[in-house]
């Protein structure tokens, strides 16, 4: 009998051990199902108009920015390699491909993904005047289906640079590109602000990089100092500029930070690495807060700095005591 009842005991032991374990697989698949549903992949499209060291620190800064806040992304980059035709057939691979976002570096970049994808959300950087650029309807609200970021700079204070540095600048050479509509109006900004610092703007402009040599040459000879704007074919060739400035013993003061790896002096400006990461940011209201971009303003740099060159510094012969380096901070590549 009472080995009778012990048997009944450990059956009803084991079948209970049984459902239990049961229930443990079945929650744990549970579990295992619900995180797979939460972590989502975001396919995300980069499009990028050409190389060089400031839309690529655009692009790191964004990639980084992304990593830091527990995004998932599973990244495709292009670069249209300067051919702006291509920036439009990149967006259009983008659309078919089902991007959840568009990362489009360069005016064009951001252009083409705009005429590419009135659904898809698009961020932009490294565009000056988004709204000239008729991507946004305003900085404060964008609507549409584009935001993202400006890469617009404290022109006031670089200008004034030029004068902290050597009071006896008076005339400013500014090499552009005539068909980058950002870097018109960056002349048009300079040729405004530089009659309050008492400078005088002398403009060249150039159809292909190939032209920068004698643009350099050319204009060398008719100014004081020379200032390199956000332009993208000038970056993509600053150092011709640096070097042919340095033979003339001439100041070189730049827009932003990466022009200094080519050996432009100073600059008081942007870092478009740290640009890249607030478009990350906006990046995460989209897809994880669920923020229309249209309902996103658009943003300008939150930081700038001033950075110089210590080998052109030495170069030049000037001393770091110079006004214009005040609260200067070498730059380190």
């Amino acid at each position: 009998m009472k080995n009778g009842k012990m048997k009944k005991l450990m059956a009803v032991v084991v079948a209970g051990m049984l459902a239990l374990t049961g229930c443990s697989a079945g929650d744990t698949q549970a579990v295992e199902s619900t995180n797979d549903a939460e972590v989502k992949v975001f396919k995300i499209g980069i499009s990028q108009l050409t190389e060089h060291p400031a839309l690529d620190d655009a692009r790191r800064g964004f990639e980084d920015g992304l990593e830091e806040l527990g995004i998932n992304a599973d990244v495709k980059f292009q670069s249209a390699q300067g051919d702006i035709p291509n920036t439009l057939a990149i967006a259009q691979n983008f659309v078919k491909d089902g991007m959840d976002l568009i990362y489009a570096i360069a005016t064009p970049s951001a252009q083409s993904a705009k005429q590419a994808t009135d659904e898809i959300p698009i961020i932009f950087s490294a565009v000056t005047d988004p709204v000239l650029a008729e991507l946004v309807d305003s900085m404060e609200s964008p609507g549409g289906n584009v935001t993202g970021t400006s890469d617009a700079t404290p022109m006031d204070r670089q200008l004034q640079l030029f004068k902290d540095l050597d009071e006896n600048i008076k005339k400013v050479g500014i090499i552009y590109n005539t068909s980058e509509p950002n870097s018109q109006v960056q002349v048009e900004a300079a040729k405004e602000l530089s009659k309050e610092i008492g400078l005088e703007i002398v403009e060249i402009g150039i159809n292909s990089i190939n032209d920068i040599p004698q643009a350099a040459d050319s204009i060398i000879s008719k100014v004081d100092a020379i200032y390199t704007i956000t332009d993208n074919m000038v970056a993509s060739a600053v150092n011709v500029v640096a070097e042919k400035a340095l033979e003339n013993n001439m100041i070189t003061v730049a827009a932003e930070g990466s022009h200094l790896a080519g050996g432009i002096l100073i600059t008081d400006g942007i870092s478009y690495y740290e640009l890249g990461k607030q478009s990350a940011r906006m990046a995460k209201e989209i897809l994880i807060d669920g923020k229309s971009p249209g309902e996103v303003p658009a943003e300008t740099a939150l930081n700038t700095s001033k950075v110089f060159n210590e080998t052109t510094l030495e170069a030049l012969g000037l001393s770091i005591d110079n006004k214009g380096f005040k609260d200067a901070e070498k730059f380190v590549e």
